[in-house]
């Protein structure tokens, strides 16, 4: 059966317009719709089995079934050109996000961590609960990731690479099987109801025995789907979790459904006894709902992870060598291509301006709703908005590199960390299945002698009550609630374990610089020999810090030759050879020390600069100082707001910079610090900070990220103002992607609440299941009521965690807008 003029090759869907997906399959040029059946054909074909598109008599239910056994994973995931739009390598070892189908307790995610942890090759699996993704990073040259997928295959759950489309196809596909399972077990229970009224109604009136073995049977027939069809997924996990000897809260859940369906058939049969096939129905009706409930509040949990993973198109307008443009699919872009993105588009990759002006809606990444304008040479990222004109962009970054995938790596980590609280309450809950089967055991054991005729409905309902999903919903539902909250804010987690620390600081260290100013830096005044800025700025330019990019923009073209031996000293200033003669730029009392005490009329100068609140930078060579610059920055408008905000909290914020003291001094005046340390490098900063943690503090740090990296590394929990995804994994807790302080004191409202939120979830759950197991052991629970509380404690739970949303506005704050000019760092 060859390909429709209409349809694709592979599945025979429709085509999308344009045509965009081609390739050569099965010796000719096919079409095909979309990039996914493109390289399930390739792989077909290559692997030689393209007599598979001559011999077939119809095209396939899904795009998956004709894949030959074996080869959808091996020769479609393990291809280079198909992990390229998934899979990051960073120094040999690849890491790629996977989706996980199946997944129903906190016993699927302890048992596929573990399964693929002990599997030789991978280096670290983590499963995220509420989101069903696992961040796993594997050795290329021991494991390929078809054998990885086959682990996870080989103990019941299938998975593939994450990708928000699929994602949202496979919850419809769950949600889809979960409602006809629902349907029938609603059905079928409704009717088990109404004939248990009559079966009951035995003991008060007198009815016939044939009418009543008449009700039993119709019960049973009723009650063979419920247990056949709706309660198959339990009976699969458990029997998957007993043949791995793992615990998991399907085995309980079997248990009761097993015991309740096999007494009630005996009854049925011999004619004597009870049956409780209603109570059985209601059970499976009641849980199934339940997570139906579930999976609609993890969906709302985890919308800014989806939010974000949607932000960057699937398809690029990629410029051609004629001047034209086409369609194609982002992952076969590369590194200098070059794309078109008209307004009202969103950016498909991370680039830079080539051509055009335009105003970007960066809100979705940083929070900030104020378009931001980008010419020729300026950054742009994926998954923004382009505004207003049209712009051509040369792709630096695509797929898993771009910032929006790194954000959501970090997004990931954080939510799959457990604080400590947290992890007290897994170890618990690991063993709490092997545990309740003991005491059901015990319970039965004495039942037995005491009333033997009560035992089995009694341990039936004590495996029923029993529900350690509460204990494993009680911390992730919080913190992706958490942590998205946050993203919408523009702060991006990336150590979920800092929301627990952040709660315990008392000292906050804040940076000058890009911290408490904006960073923008104007050369305000300079005395000195001509020529001497264009020779401050030949040697700036080594240098990254602000001071010098500021001087480097003041400079005009024709600058001299170039330095060499140029020796950068972060915080303080540079070194280098220029013209044959050793000179020095930067902080004032820094050059003053290299190379002697300035002329007269020099040290006039930079003191009336320095009492005007400028910072002063000094230029000198070995026959003698050159010059003396001002510059000046402007104070962030909230600062002063967000320093009174600290104090409210009981942190004591302190500056600590490498400007000159009398800099610092004004600064901190202006926004309410008391304590100030001036002329500190980042090893004097860290040798501080190291001070107050031996005394005992807790010391929080904001810096930019740059110079500040040793410092944000050794403080116990750390943010980095507008730094990058690399710089915030290297250094960061938290990175402030806004560039906004208010959102310090934002991030430990949410963090506190959703600490406060934890707690809760755990005193529920630990609560709740030391009340319901004594009093179902002691015969004071009937099956039918258990099999209502199960459900629904693990639904308190989540509700709760849900209610963080709720409080959004508690966590805002308003500062004071006002600009202020404010001496500019030391370089």
């Amino acid at each position: 059966m060859n390909q429709t003029s209409e349809g694709c090759f592979h599945c025979g869907l429709p085509l999308p317009a344009g045509d965009p997906w081609q390739g050569r399959v099965a010796g000719g040029k096919r079409s095909f719709c979309c990039a996914g059946c493109r390289a399930v054909a390739q792989a077909i074909d290559a692997a030689g089995l393209s007599d598979y598109y001559q011999q077939r008599t119809e095209y396939p239910d899904s795009p998956e079934d004709p894949v030959p056994q074996g080869l959808q994973a091996s020769e479609l995931y393990d291809r280079e050109e198909v992990q390229r739009s998934f899979v990051r390598e960073l120094e040999g070892i690849r890491e790629a996000s996977l989706i996980l189908e199946g997944i129903t307790c906190a016993a699927c995610v302890w048992l596929n961590e573990r399964q693929l942890q002990q599997t030789p090759g991978v280096v670290d699996a983590q499963v995220n609960y509420t989101t069903h993704r696992a961040r796993v990073r594997w050795n290329p040259d021991r494991i390929t990731l078809s054998q990885i997928l086959s682990r996870l295959k080989a103990i019941g759950y299938t998975a593939h690479p994450y990708d928000p489309e699929q994602r949202e196809a496979a919850l419809a596909r769950e949600r889809r099987d979960l409602l006809k399972r629902i349907g029938v077990a609603a059905m079928a229970t409704v009717q088990l109801m109404m004939i248990a009224v009559g079966l009951y109604a035995a003991d008060f009136y007198p009815i016939q025995e044939r009418y009543l073995d008449f009700f039993r049977w119709i019960s049973f027939a009723l009650a063979v789907p419920v247990v056949v069809y709706s309660g198959r997924g339990f009976f699969a996990g458990a029997w998957s979790a007993l043949r791995r000897r793992q615990g998991s809260m399907d085995i309980p859940v079997a248990l009761a459904l097993g015991l309740t369906f096999a007494a009630s058939t005996w009854a049925t049969v011999t004619g004597r006894g009870d049956v409780y096939f209603e109570t059985m129905g209601m059970f499976v009706l009641f849980l199934l709902t339940s997570r139906l409930l579930e999976m609609n509040a993890r969906k709302r949990a985890a919308e800014a992870n989806e939010t974000l993973a949607k932000l960057v198109p699937t398809m690029a307008r990629r410029l051609e060598a004629d001047g034209g443009t086409t369609w194609v699919p982002v992952g076969e872009l590369r590194r200098g291509d070059g794309v078109r993105v008209i307004p009202g588009e969103a950016v498909p990759v991370d680039g830079t301006v080539v051509e055009g002006h335009s105003a970007l809606d960066e809100s979705a990444l940083t929070g900030e709703y104020t378009p931001v304008h980008r010419g020729p040479g300026q950054t742009v990222l994926g998954g923004t908005t382009n505004g207003e004109g049209p712009l051509t962009l040369a792709v630096e970054r695509v797929g898993e590199e771009t910032f929006v995938s790194g954000i959501l790596k970090l997004l990931e980590e954080a939510q799959a960390a457990r604080p400590r609280i947290a992890r007290r309450a897994e170890q618990a809950s690991r063993w709490f299945v092997w545990g309740l089967l003991a005491v059901a055991t015990a319970v039965g054991g004495a039942w037995w002698l005491i009333d033997p005729e009560r035992a089995f409905w009694i341990v039936v309902a004590l495996l029923i009550v029993t529900c350690p999903c509460a204990l494993a919903l009680a911390t992730p539902t919080a913190l992706v609630v958490a942590t998205g909250e946050l993203a919408k804010r523009g702060v991006l987690v990336a150590r979920g374990e800092a929301l627990e620390t952040l709660g315990q600081v008392n000292r906050v260290v804040l940076d000058k610089t890009g911290t408490l100013t904006r960073g923008r830096l104007n050369l305000a005044d300079w005395r000195g020999e001509e020529g001497a800025l264009a020779t401050a700025a030949v040697l700036e330019a080594v240098s990254e810090h602000p001071v010098a990019q500021a001087l480097v923009a003041e400079a005009e073209d024709g600058t001299p030759q170039a330095v060499t031996n140029a020796e950068n000293y972060p915080g303080l200033g540079v070194k280098g050879t220029l013209n044959e003669l050793i000179h020095w730029v930067g902080a004032w009392d820094w050059v003053r020390r290299q190379a002697g005490e300035p002329p007269v009329d020099l040290a006039n100068a930079a003191e009336t600069m320095a009492g005007r609140g400028e910072t002063v930078v000094g230029l000198a060579n070995e026959q003698g100082w050159q010059a003396v610059f001002a510059v000046t920055d402007e104070l962030r408008p909230e600062a002063e707001a967000t320093v009174a905000a600290m104090r409210r909290r009981g942190w004591h914020p302190t500056l600590v910079t490498g400007d000159s003291l009398r800099a610092a001094a004004t600064l901190a005046e202006r926004v309410g610090i008391e304590e100030v340390h001036a002329g500190q490098g980042p090893e004097a900063k860290l040798e501080r900070v190291r001070a107050w943690q031996a005394a005992g503090e807790v010391v929080a740090v904001v810096g930019d990220g740059l110079n500040d990296g040793p410092v944000l590394a050794g403080a116990e929990v750390s943010f980095a103002m507008g730094a990058g995804v690399q710089a915030a994994r290297a250094s960061a807790d938290f990175v402030l992607l806004s560039n906004r302080l208010e959102r310090i004191e934002e991030t430990a409202r949410v963090a506190s609440a959703a600490l406060a939120n934890i707690r809760q979830n755990l005193n529920l759950s630990f609560g709740y299941n030391g009340l319901a197991v004594p009093l179902a052991a002691l015969g004071w629970v009937a099956p039918w009521l258990a099999a209502i509380l199960m459900p629904a404690s693990s639904l308190i739970v989540v509700g709760n965690a849900l209610r963080l949303r709720r409080q959004r506005s508690r966590w805002r704050s308003k500062p004071v807008e006002r600009p202020n000019l404010v001496p500019a760092p030391s370089p």
